[in-house]
């Protein structure tokens, strides 16, 4: 890549802009895997980037400590709150404790099996069955966000706001959470000098975010105003076996001696929803885009459904149903290798550090990794890299093949590995297989996706397509 005089290297990545991903693969790949970046003199955009498996595994992993998200993370972070996606250190391990032990237990997965498939039934379903008697065009991007935001938030903090309708209503929350990521991506792609002016003036993207936020918070607050009401008549007994086991409702009635105040929750909330949505919404997207564009996958996937369940089934696949197919776990997992929900990780190193692949570290040096580059690297995956081959991930017994964290990053590695992976697949594989069981997609004519700026790999323009009824 150039490096301009003052500029540095910055005006190269905003003429790739619109393939920013792919031009960043690109680069590594003639860099042998990591690289640095420069950017104008006068900023502190100056980082190292990588897709070095054995570099992931020694920052994720075997130096964990010395590899932090650091403070520049959390301030342009900081809207979203101290929470287990943005916190470090004493922080971070306070909520990832708290996470883990409510999202173990058997009571919130039952909690989830059933919120899910309720929804699949009462609203997914139905709509998709009324744009195909319709004749109508879908975007079917736009499905899945609606539906995994009524979804979350009903997991979150048991109300759904219903955006998964009919209609296609606009929901004021959610255009606030949407408004909100988007300002979080301009604010990586710009100096801070620049943001934090802006938001000292309180024009363009950071007015925005600001009244994104705002909208979020009141819903948020008022959630757990209204939260604290409910269960402030139930009894103890009540609690344990009547109440819904949202994770607001369990934060609130499971605070292990500590009293979490209203901020504790609203961050805490706000995280979840940045860790669970637009993750799930993208998944879906690029999973169902590959799936049309394989048929042969597509047929796969359903023989093996037909060979778990009985034609005449009617029920939305549950958890455990969906546990048995291997063949669709492996068709999620290519989608996920290939277009990982959250493209880039950054962290800071604490300390002076060498990599494995042998470029030196200072305190306080960015470093960027690259998943999207990393799904595409031969070194990890073989020259068939970028085929989209469920069989990948099958055993010749039949059984899934769990490859290392630090190699299959879509989920994060080490410490920091995401505790939702078992129940993000199950709910994936449960709107899946509910959906191809019925439907089949035909992408509309010179629709392209292309990755939208975002934090999230979403796609740009959405994915427009016409249902067809299986028969």
């Amino acid at each position: 890549m150039r490096d301009y005089p003052i500029l540095g290297m910055l005006p190269s990545v905003l003429f790739n802009m619109w393939r920013i991903h792919d031009f960043c693969t690109e680069i590594l790949k003639k860099q042998g895997g990591s690289g640095e970046f420069k950017g104008p003199w006068f900023t502190k955009m100056h980082y190292l980037i990588t897709c070095d498996s054995l570099n992931v595994q020694h920052m994720l992993c075997k130096s964990f400590d010395n590899y932090i998200k650091g403070p520049e993370f959390r301030e342009i972070f900081k809207p979203f709150g101290d929470g287990v996606v943005t916190a470090d250190s004493e922080t971070w391990k306070y909520f990832r404790t708290v996470l883990h032990s409510l999202i173990k237990q058997r009571r919130f997965e039952t909690f989830v099996d059933k919120t899910v498939q309720k929804k699949v039934h009462t609203s997914l379903l139905p709509i998709l069955d009324h744009v195909q008697q319709q004749g109508e065009m879908v975007d079917l991007q736009d499905v899945f966000n609606r539906f995994t935001f009524d979804n979350i938030c009903s997991t979150i903090v048991g109300h759904d706001p219903k955006c998964l309708s009919i209609d296609f209503p606009e929901v004021a929350i959610e255009r606030a959470f949407n408004e909100s990521e988007e300002s979080i991506f301009y604010r990586h792609t710009v100096p801070s000098s620049v943001w934090k002016f802006q938001k000292w003036l309180q024009i363009g993207q950071e007015k925005k975010m600001t009244e994104a936020c705002k909208t979020f918070d009141e819903f948020i607050y008022s959630c757990i105003a209204s939260k604290r009401q409910e269960l402030s008549k139930c009894s103890r007994e009540e609690m344990d076996n009547e109440a819904p086991f949202d994770l607001l409702t369990a934060l609130i009635t499971e605070e292990r001696g500590r009293v979490h105040d209203d901020k504790f929750l609203r961050d805490a909330a706000f995280n979840f929803f940045v860790a669970g949505r637009e993750t799930m919404t993208s998944a879906l997207t690029w999973f169902f885009w590959l799936v049309t564009k394989h048929p042969l996958v597509e047929a796969k996937i359903l023989e093996e459904i037909k060979d778990n369940f009985e034609a005449n089934y009617e029920g939305v696949l549950g958890i455990e149903e969906v546990k048995k197919l291997v063949y669709l776990h492996g068709a999620l997992c290519e989608a996920l290798r290939l277009f990982p929900p959250v493209s880039i990780e950054r962290k800071q190193a604490i300390k002076d550090d060498t990599l494995p692949s042998g470029h030196r570290v200072n305190g306080n040096t960015m470093i960027l990794f690259s998943l999207y580059a990393m799904g595409r690297c031969e070194e990890i995956w073989g020259k068939d890299c970028l085929e989209f081959k469920p069989e990948r991930w099958i055993s010749e017994r039949g059984e899934v093949v769990y490859a290392p964290a630090y190699k299959f990053i879509a989920f994060n590695a080490g410490p920091r590995i995401c505790l939702g992976k078992d129940l993000a697949f199950v709910q994936m594989k449960m709107v899946a297989a509910s959906i191809l069981r019925k439907y089949r997609f035909q992408v509309v004519e010179g629709h392209s996706p292309t990755p939208s700026h975002s934090i999230v790999l979403l796609m740009k323009n959405g994915l427009k397509a016409r249902i067809m009824k299986r028969l």
